[in-house]
């Protein structure tokens, strides 16, 4: 492999890889549609975002069409939920790595130089993927009131988990090269303002497209405590944790600096969300609780549950070990990416960084703008 890399360069090898596997994945589709489409594709990868898109608890194919199984002959296959299994994970991961070599790439061959800017102007980006996931909550929501989805399928795949990632990463790889663009040719001082500001206008205009939901359609409403409570407990968190380590542990902060403040806040917010989303929604005006999306903080809220009394429960929730295993993670990080790390690989480690914080924020800006517009 070194001596292939050594000789056609690693862009190149990149991009033959790339254009290898899709084309793999493409021919065997065609060749064997039921083998590698319907039993692989559909069942581990496009069957769980259809369920996802109807609310669904699990779909399957009868006569080509996607079906709630509800509906379908009890030997209906292949079947579907939502969520992830071990073979979107053996999909979904290596794809990942290779799109984030990709960036790197991508960043070395624009010669961008002020990473930490970068990292603080894609921060708009991150709060936009989640927001945007909400859209698809209540496109779901539209789809269980009225039988009919806003925006259809296959579009609306995009912004469900975890096309959505994608998504957003496109938008935002697009908005770096252009606002790069802007910088080398004198329009603006720095790549960052412009980049910062895509990122807030998308995320402006996802916002108010779900506040006009709210407004005008009966299957969403707005909660305006519930945003106020989790950023106030998320900052209050923030805050916390920080002086702590600023007294305490102060260096721990040295290599990440201000970004530190940044990967416990996206942390806190997601840890907040869930708290509130999980047990106290129908305490700020919701008609219920909110139910888990991912299988760690579901995890955690049972396994509390079942270990304290019941009595205990009542009183304090099923949720709050998740905010606490949410911080403790982002100090982890924190205290991993020291100032070694950024003087050895500064591009690595700020795209790391990024990818961490969006991990926290994008989930924690869903859960608690679904909860905000009831969806």
């Amino acid at each position: 492999m070194d001596d292939v890399i050594d000789r056609f360069g690693a862009e190149r090898v990149w991009v033959a890889t790339v254009a290898s596997l899709a084309a793999a994945v493409v021919l065997g589709a065609l060749l064997f549609p039921q083998q590698v489409y319907v039993e692989i594709i559909w069942q581990y990868f496009w069957g769980p975002v259809v369920a996802d898109a109807h609310s669904w608890n699990c779909a399957t194919l009868v006569d080509g069409q996607a079906v709630s199984c509800a509906e379908a002959p009890a030997d209906a296959s292949p079947t579907a939920e939502p969520g992830y299994t071990f073979v979107s994970y053996a999909g979904y991961i290596p794809t990942l790595v290779l799109m984030l070599t990709g960036v790197i790439f991508l960043v070395r061959r624009l010669e961008i130089e002020r990473y930490r800017a970068g990292f603080f102007a894609l921060f708009p980006f991150m709060l936009f993927g989640g927001a945007l996931r909400v859209v698809e909550d209540a496109n779901a929501a539209a789809f269980v009131y009225t039988g009919e989805m806003a925006i259809d399928l296959p579009w609306s795949g995009f912004i469900i988990s975890p096309l959505i990632y994608f998504t957003v990463f496109f938008v935002a790889l697009l908005a770096v090269v252009s606002s790069v663009w802007l910088e080398r040719n004198d329009y603006v001082s720095g790549y960052e303002y412009p980049l910062a500001g895509i990122g807030t206008g998308l995320l402006t205009l996802t916002v108010l497209f779900l506040a006009y939901t709210a407004a005008t359609k009966g299957y969403a409403e707005f909660y305006p405590l519930v945003p106020l409570v989790i950023l106030v407990g998320a900052t209050l968190t923030t805050a916390i944790t920080w002086v702590a380590l600023e007294r305490f542990a102060p260096e721990l902060n040295r290599g990440t600096g201000y970004m530190g403040i940044v990967v416990i806040w996206a942390h806190a917010v997601d840890g907040v969300a869930n708290v509130i989303g999980l047990d106290w929604a129908t305490s700020l005006g919701l008609p219920a609780n909110l139910v888990p999306k991912h299988p760690i903080n579901r995890a955690i809220a049972n396994t509390t549950a079942d270990v304290l009394p019941a009595n205990i429960v009542s009183i304090t929730g099923s949720a709050w070990p998740f905010l606490f295993v949410k911080i403790a993670a982002a100090v982890f990080v924190i205290w991993i990416f020291d100032e070694t790390v950024f003087e050895d690989s500064p591009r690595y480690a700020v795209l790391l960084m990024i990818t961490v914080v969006a991990v926290g924020l994008g989930p924690g800006t869903r859960d608690m703008l679904r909860a905000t517009f009831g969806v």
